[in-house]
C-alpha cells in the first residue's frame, strides 16, 4: 500500500511511519505548514519540520512540506476569534482535523494517488461487518485521541490508518529509541499551535473589537465590568473581575449586550446538552437511545469522563447531571469504544 503519513516532528507520527514501513508499505511523509505567525506551543514550528524531515531521511523516505497557512487562517483561526466574539468555546484542535487533515491534506493523498493516509494519533480504526470503517479509542486511555477524530465522516475513515492506535505511549517511545531516532523522549505539543503559551487573551484582544459591558449576577444585579466577552468562557471562575468572597463562576454569556452572568457552581448544572451541526459518522444521525435501551457515551472534552445518556432529536438526556458544557465545544458520541457521531454545544 502506498501511505502518505502526516509527520508533525513528534514521536508519534515518527513511530507511524516506522511501523508502517517495518509492515512493507511504501511510506512518504509530510509535514504541514499551517501558521505563519509567532508560536511557542504547538505543531509544525520550524524545528519540527527539520525533526520530521532528519527523521524521515533516516528511515530512507521521501518528505515533503505542504504550506496550507492561508487555507489555516481561514478554515480555522478566523472561526475562532469569531467563536470568542461570539461568546462562544471553540476547538481548534478538531476544526484542523476536519478541515486541514482530513480534508485538504486527505485531497491531496488521493489526487496524488496515495492509498491512504496515516497519523500518529492514539486511536483505532475498527471495521465492521459490512467493512464500514469508524475510529475507536486507542490503547492507552490516558493518550486517546479518539475524541479530536469525532468529526469524520466515513469516507474519510476508510482511507485513514493509526499506525499507534494500538500501543500505550511508553511503548510508542521505546519503539523510537530502539529505532534511535531524535524524537524519542521529544516532549508533547499540549496548546493551540497558534497562540503562545498563556497569550490567549492578547491574541483575542488584537483581533476582536472591544465590546465592554456588564458583569452580573444570576438576579442581573450588576457586580462588575468588563473589557469584552471574548474573555470569558462558561465555567470560568479565575479572573472573573469581581471582589473576592463566594466562588462564583461564569453560567451566561451574552455576546449581543455584552453581558457576562455569574452563579454558584450548582448553577452550571445540566441534564441535557442541545446540539448544532449533529453528525453521524455514516451520514445518517448517530443512534438514538431511549431511555431502556443501551445508552451512548457522552464526551465533552479531549480526556473528560463519558458519561451515559440518550439521543432525542437534536438533544442529548444525560443520565445525570453534569456541568453546563461551553456552545461551541464539541460533544463526541460513543457506543462502547467506537464513535458514532458527534455535534456542537449550543
Amino acid at each position: 500500500m502506498n501511505v502518505l503519513v502526516a509527520m508533525s516532528g513528534g514521536v508519534d507520527s515518527s513511530v507511524a511511519a516506522a511501523l508502517l514501513l517495518e509492515a512493507g508499505h511504501e511510506v512518504t511523509g509530510v509535514t504541514l505548514k499551517l501558521w505563519g505567525g509567532d508560536s511557542d506551543s504547538g505543531c509544525c514550528s520550524v524545528a519540527d519540520v527539520e525533526d520530521a524531515r532528519r527523521v524521515a531521511a533516516q528511515l530512507g523516505i521521501p518528505h515533503y512540506v505542504f504550506n496550507f497557512t492561508e487555507a489555516f487562517d481561514e478554515a480555522v483561526v478566523d472561526p475562532y476569534v469569531g467563536a470568542y466574539a461570539s461568546g462562544n468555546t471553540p476547538n481548534p484542535c478538531v476544526e484542523c482535523n476536519r478541515t486541514m487533515k482530513w480534508g485538504l491534506l486527505l485531497e491531496r493523498s488521493r489526487s496524488m494517488g496515495f492509498d491512504a493516509l496515516a497519523t500518529g494519533h492514539h486511536a483505532r480504526i475498527e471495521r465492521d461487518s459490512n467493512g464500514d470503517a469508524w475510529v475507536a479509542r486507542g490503547e492507552d486511555a490516558a493518550k486517546d485521541q479518539s475524541y479530536v477524530l469525532s468529526v469524520l465522516a466515513g469516507d474519510a475513515i476508510s482511507d485513514t490508518l493509526l499506525p499507534v492506535g494500538d500501543l500505550t505511549k511508553a511503548e510508542v517511545r521505546e519503539h523510537a529509541a530502539r529505532l534511535g531516532m531524535r524524537t524519542a523522549s521529544k516532549a508533547e505539543s499540549m496548546d493551540v499551535c497558534f497562540i503562545k503559551r498563556g497569550g490567549r487573551e492578547d491574541f483575542l484582544a488584537a483581533r476582536v473589537d472591544a465590546s465592554p459591558g456588564a458583569v452580573v449576577d444570576s438576579e442581573g444585579v450588576e457586580v462588575g465590568r468588563h473589557d469584552g466577552v471574548s474573555g470569558f468562557t462558561i465555567g470560568q471562575r479565575r479572573g472573573v473581575g469581581v471582589a473576592a468572597g463566594e466562588r462564583r463562576y461564569v453560567v451566561d454569556i451574552d455576546a449581543a449586550t455584552s453581558t457576562v452572568v455569574l452563579g454558584r457552581k450548582e448553577e452550571l448544572h445540566r441534564d441535557t446538552i442541545a446540539l448544532n451541526n449533529l453528525h453521524g459518522v455514516h451520514g445518517s444521525a448517530p443512534v438514538s437511545a431511549e431511555p431502556g435501551e443501551t445508552p451512548l457515551l457522552i464526551q465533552t472534552s479531549a480526556h473528560g469522563a463519558p458519561v451515559k445518556g440518550y439521543l432525542i432529536g437534536d438533544t442529548l438526556h444525560l443520565e445525570v447531571e453534569r456541568p453546563r458544557v461551553a456552545p461551541g465545544q464539541v460533544v463526541a458520541l460513543y457506543v462502547g469504544d467506537r464513535v458514532v457521531g458527534s455535534g456542537i454545544a449550543r
